[in-house]
């Protein structure tokens, strides 16, 4: 009966998650183009942007992961809220850069910048293949969290495989249709049941096996003191340095993710990203929850190892509520999977549509499709944006396939790229940033650098040295990335770009309002590079 009861609860949030997917482009037709597809028609809100970019630091990590570094480790899990607050501070300055640079030249996301910024179509392909190996890991680690929840809440009556399917179906069916404008109405229903239930059990937990939180506190400072200092508990040294090098990193990366940078070109204006930052650190105060909540597991749940000790959380959940509430419990957390994981494959989709499978080699840098110019006016443009839009979606459902494919058969591999996804993409700052930014910054620089950087953080991690002197490698990649890059631009030849700083650089200017005049005497958002 309980099965039935929390499966019955799970099927119905399915069904309704694929529902709003469905409603989210209703009345919007099918020959939106690729701009409305991947960034929403660059028309999302404050409240939608709000919620979509909640779901890049809210993932099924934070009921699992999360709850289970708490459990095994203790303070080394603080990073996660130490590193996005950060970047949420970084991202005030970079998010409307990125948003005012893509809308003026007509660009889709980070493949699109540096195939413009360095006119190199062939780079815009190097960097989607790059993104893609260290994003296919999420997909992957989404669909076993989801699995993972699922079968829990489910009392195993759903098995772990069929788990995996339900994950890769539910998250295809509505983001091949919707694109990101459907995960942010699917975000809207998942944040509510995020707060809700995180805030119920903050309060259950304690008060059900502590009577409260002085005596749960009083317990951990007694009996669990080093889960409260750091290197923490059998960490393996994740001390001050390591915490700080995190941190740092970690906060350069997460304001260039390409998932991030997808919710930032959806925005309808620079001035909602900029409230954005302001909001989004107040949604990393529920991360607190499952890390409490993880320590809490300590005492209900002891004995846990390994991976099954991502399950804390949740065998404290199944052991002590109703069936209807493990459901409810369940789809929060199955949504905190299906969210990340549908932005994670669309700009997947969009790179290889748009870069790889849709470039053309158009004037001022190569950018595709609706910006090239590609056919006879308008209409030519359309034709080409809704063929990159079509590569696209089937690249959405290739990815996500291959995950799943991956997840049955092989696991081990994407769990082994996941080591180096967030350094490896740390690689992608200078290039991008610090490209936006300083003209001088040659394309033969940039390339170097990233090939040095990428090197250097593939053999410490894969060679069992990160941290590197208590540091964490993907900075000390970063440091030599920039290093060789500074090193290739004043040593090597300069760069022959004569194209204007308008058109290379992000300028602090915010591209102009509807029949506003743009640098250059391009008129509004219709002006093309």
């Amino acid at each position: 009966m309980n099965a039935a009861v929390a499966t019955a609860v799970f099927g119905a949030f399915m069904v309704l998650t694929v529902v709003l997917g469905l409603l989210a482009v209703r009345g919007r037709g099918s020959g939106g183009g690729l701009a409305e597809w991947s960034v929403g028609g660059r028309s999302l809100g404050t409240v939608f942007i709000w919620v979509l970019m909640a779901g890049e630091s809210y993932t099924s990590f934070s009921y699992l992961g999360a709850a289970g570094w708490g459990y095994r480790f203790g303070a080394p899990v603080l990073y996660v809220l130490a590193y996005m607050s950060c970047g949420y501070a970084l991202g005030y300055v970079v998010g409307p850069m990125l948003w005012s640079y893509a809308r003026r030249h007509q660009l889709v996301g980070i493949t699109d910048m540096v195939a413009h910024r360095y006119r190199a179509p062939w780079l815009g392909a190097v960097v989607a293949l790059l993104a893609t190996v260290c994003l296919l890991p999420y997909i992957q680690l989404q669909i076993t969290g989801m699995g993972v929840v699922v079968s829990t809440i489910s009392y195993g009556a759903i098995s772990l495989n069929w788990a995996y399917f339900i994950a890769f179906a539910v998250t295809t069916g509505f983001v091949v249709i919707s694109g990101l404008r459907g995960s942010a109405w699917v975000s809207v229903l998942k944040d509510v049941l995020v707060i809700a239930t995180l805030g119920f059990l903050a309060v259950y937990v304690p008060l059900h096996y502590f009577d409260g939180y002085g005596p749960f506190l009083h317990r951990i400072v007694a009996e669990r003191p080093q889960w409260l200092t750091f290197p923490g508990h059998a960490s393996g040294g994740l001390g001050p340095v390591w915490f700080v090098t995190t941190t740092v990193v970690n906060s350069l990366t997460v304001v260039i993710f390409p998932t991030t940078v997808a919710g930032y070109l959806g925005a309808r204006d620079a001035e909602v990203l900029r409230r954005n930052a302001l909001y989004l650190p107040f949604y990393n105060v529920l991360l607190f929850v499952p890390m409490l909540l993880g320590t809490a597991a300590l005492f209900v749940v002891p004995g846990l190892v390994g991976a099954g000790s991502d399950l804390a959380l949740f065998r404290m959940v199944v052991d002590s509520l109703p069936a209807w509430a493990v459901g409810l419990i369940g789809v929060a957390a199955a949504l905190s999977s299906i969210v990340p994981m549908a932005v994670f494959m669309l700009v997947i989709g969009t790179m290889w549509g748009r870069s790889v499978l849709g470039a053309r080699s158009g004037a001022g840098g190569g950018a595709a499709g609706e910006a090239s110019g590609d056919g006879d006016g308008d209409g030519g443009r359309r034709t080409v944006g809704g063929r990159q839009k079509l590569w696209s979606q089937l690249v959405v459902v290739g990815a996500g396939a291959l995950a799943l494919a991956l997840t049955y058969t092989a696991p081990d591999t994407l769990v082994r790229l996941s080591l180096i996804s967030y350094e490896g993409m740390a690689q992608l700052v200078p290039m991008l940033l610090l490209g936006l930014v300083w003209r001088r910054l040659t394309l033969r620089a940039a390339v170097s650098g990233l090939m040095a950087g990428f090197a250097l953080v593939c053999v410490l991690v894969f060679g069992g040295h990160d941290p590197v002197w208590g540091m964490n490698a993907g900075l000390v990649g970063l440091a030599v990335n920039v290093a060789v890059a500074l090193g290739v631009t004043w040593l090597g030849p300069r760069d022959t770009d004569d194209r204007p700083d308008a058109e290379v650089l992000a300028l602090d200017d915010e591209f102009p309002r509807d029949g506003a005049v743009a640098p250059g005497g391009a008129v509004g958002p219709t002006a093309s590079s």
